[in-house]
């Protein structure tokens, strides 16, 4: 699990500002105790273009699927 968290701290350096810095707290906070499903729904986040993540974080857009709403929470508290 360890490999995995840190590939997916890895490919949370993306080329928005606003998502650097909402990605950076959520790592010093909620994001050091994924469980392997929010590990699982963060990597499919993280998927998304820069643009649609940020929209998915500011509440821009709703999600388009509920599975990954929690990890959404979280970045969102972050």
């Amino acid at each position: 699990m360890d490999r995995a968290i840190e590939r997916l701290k890895w490919k949370s350096r993306r080329g928005l500002l606003e998502l650097d810095l909402v990605l950076e707290r959520f790592w010093k906070g909620p994001g050091r105790a994924l469980t392997p499903q929010e590990a699982a729904a963060l990597e499919r986040l993280l998927a998304l273009p820069d643009n649609d993540l940020l929209d998915l974080v500011m509440r821009r857009t709703e999600s388009p699927d509920a599975r990954l709403q929690p990890v959404l929470d979280k970045l969102r508290t972050a």
